[in-house]
């Protein structure tokens, strides 16, 4: 497959996902962590958006911060896909001029660059899609042209930081080009529900933390030792939150870190407060938590001491 074929086919399915996004999930979690829907699109908006005055020869300083902030606007799917259609055009003229580009890391060849763009437009259409529950499938041209690109640069980038750890092949080319990206292909309902449940306890938002729970809930306290106390359904459970918000000076939730296996999911956590002698305390633990249905149907917590 030439290149300006491979980007534009690319590009065009990472537009398809974006025309599919409804008014509703813009603030949906992605397998991007830190990112939300709208997040995500705005990322790529603004690579596209680069693509121009970078192909066209011009230099990072010379851009500046013009492509910084919300590039969605009012109106995020015409944005995104206005954005789409220029770089589709600038990159075909470049591609038969040839020549560099001047990247953050130095001059590198348009060729590599335009690699590097088509990778991005696939992996984060897979991130898209699955965020918002769409057509996940990638075609597989594509990612099998991708994946044979990025095998020689897959340590590279992940001694950069730009991919996170490689997670466990499955003998599936989608699955495993996925993988290498460091993405998990099993991302689904029960990650982004991790993901708004350790969100709504950062913000201390009962309503949303119930929301995401089931109305049999069952809750394990950590204390007091050594069994904890078990509270049952969510009217239970929710006192439970309101009490610990309300009655807890500058209570606070971290998430350090979070995994999901399958209906499980850990998240290890921290949690700080002040007393009230004006001294801050905290302590770290971990949720063993179980879904249904994209819900959380199960919480236990640990804490350490």
């Amino acid at each position: 497959m030439d290149l300006n074929t491979l980007y534009h086919r690319t590009v065009e399915s990472w537009a398809d996902r974006v025309n599919d996004v409804r008014p509703d999930q813009w603030e949906l979690p992605t397998p991007c962590r830190e990112w939300q829907v709208r997040d995500l699109v705005n990322h790529v908006t603004g690579e596209d958006l680069w693509t121009t005055p970078l192909v066209q020869g011009g230099t990072i300083d010379e851009v500046g911060a013009r492509f910084d902030g919300d590039l969605l606007g009012k109106d995020p799917i015409g944005s995104a896909l206005a954005a789409a259609r220029e770089a589709i055009g600038t990159v075909a003229q470049g591609l038969r001029a040839g020549g560099t580009v001047h990247l953050s890391y130095g001059e590198e060849k348009l060729e590599e660059y335009v690699h590097q763009l088509a990778a991005d437009h696939l992996v984060h259409g897979w991130d898209l899609a699955v965020a918002t529950g769409g057509d996940h499938r990638l075609d597989p041209s594509l990612v099998h042209e991708v994946a044979t690109w990025f095998a020689e640069r897959e340590e590279l980038y992940r001694a950069g930081g730009v991919i996170g750890p490689r997670a466990a092949t499955t003998g599936d080319p989608q699955g495993d080009f996925l993988a290498a990206f460091g993405r998990d292909p099993h991302w689904g309902p029960n990650h982004a529900a991790l993901a708004r449940f350790s969100a709504a306890f950062g913000r201390g938002d009962v309503d949303a933390v119930m929301a995401l729970m089931t109305d049999d809930c069952l809750f394990e306290a950590t204390g007091p030792a050594p069994d904890g106390v078990r509270h049952e359904g969510a009217g239970a459970v929710r006192q439970v939150w309101v009490d610990l918000f309300g009655g807890t000076r500058d209570a606070a939730f971290t998430e350090e870190e979070s995994f999901v296996a399958g209906e499980r999911g850990v998240l290890r956590w921290r949690f700080d407060w002040t007393g009230d002698d004006g001294t801050p305390g905290h302590v770290r633990g971990v949720d063993v938590l179980r879904f249904r249905d994209g819900l959380v149907s199960e919480k236990f917590s640990y804490v350490k001491g």
